[in-house]
């Protein structure tokens, strides 16, 4: 992590006995803890220039989700549900309690900010306040997919087909491809630092990680959807306050309802749920706008 703070390497093995995974991430800073979760394809080195600037006066805790850069890869089981979002939630729920916080902030990033919406519900006493970029709820994207959405999101559709097939193909170029997703989502393939471009290749160029990167997909489009519905049933709700945050260039920005009043929903009080457009960004919004996000997330998380 750049900065003026040191950031301390940890890998922590944790779940039940049966189900155990090692989680990689860093941590650094002292005061209220804030846990920051990335997306695909990315690694917890995205959150570089936030992470240093929360570290001024937050501990940060940054990951790696299960499957992807340095942490575990564990078989995906019956119906994905080795990587599903109550499963990485639930890493990254031990992880905190391993370090000693039993409540915690939230910033997730793409597949981070779904994480982190499962952990808002299975796991509200845990989370104090949440941000999510650049995302709407998962079950909200598939009913209301058209020939925009799949256009855009076609990667969802790609990566849910059985193995090996997606695997076969990507495995024809993976950096070419990889290249092709960081670049084409936002303001080119140099919004990223060199230093976090280099670990997404590296962990992108695994063949395991990259199955690893698909079963999250597929764990999406199966188990995931069984788990929103649910949940739904139930009456649960987002419970703490919530800041969305979205590229005012990005695919969710142009969805056909503002994506802060399909989040609202979502929330037991719409009044908890908070957000607005970063102007000038597309999907990678740390990437392409760093300033402005990290002022709005620190305002959030201080306010």
């Amino acid at each position: 992590m750049p900065g003026t703070v040191d950031f301390d390497a940890f890998d922590l093995t944790v779940g039940p006995p049966e189900e155990r995974v090692v989680v990689h991430g860093v941590r650094g800073g002292e005061g209220p803890p804030v846990l920051l979760l990335h997306g695909f394809p990315q690694t917890h080195a995205m959150w570089g220039p936030l992470a240093a600037d929360l570290a001024r006066d937050h501990t940060v805790v940054a990951t790696d989700l299960r499957g992807y850069g340095e942490s575990g890869r564990p078989t995906e089981g019956e119906n994905h549900a080795g990587y599903s979002f109550r499963a990485m939630a639930a890493d990254q729920v031990d992880v905190m309690a391993r370090l000693g916080f039993d409540s915690f902030a939230v910033v997730g990033h793409d597949r981070g900010a779904r994480v982190t919406h499962r952990m808002l519900l299975d796991h509200p006493e845990r989370v104090a306040r949440a941000a999510l970029l650049d995302i709407l709820p998962t079950a909200y994207v598939y009913a209301h997919t058209d020939r925009a959405l799949a256009t855009a999101y076609y990667h969802w559709f790609l990566f849910i087909q059985p193995a090996d097939l997606p695997e076969r193909l990507i495995a024809g170029d993976p950096i070419g491809y990889l290249h092709s997703l960081l670049g084409g989502w936002g303001s080119g393939l140099d919004a990223h630092p060199p230093e976090a471009l280099a670990t997404y290749e590296r962990a992108f160029a695994d063949p395991a990680a990259r199955h690893a990167m698909l079963e999250d997909y597929r764990a999406g489009a199966s188990i995931d959807l069984e788990h929103d519905a649910a949940s739904d049933v139930a009456g649960e709700r987002i419970a703490a306050p919530t800041l969305v945050l979205w590229g005012e260039r990005g695919v969710v920005g142009a969805n056909s309802e503002s994506p802060l009043e399909v989040w609202r929903r979502a929330a037991a009080d719409p009044g908890l749920v908070t957000g607005e457009a970063v102007t000038g960004a597309g999907h990678f919004l740390v990437d392409e706008q760093p300033a402005a996000t990290t002022a709005a997330v620190r305002a959030f998380l201080c306010g």
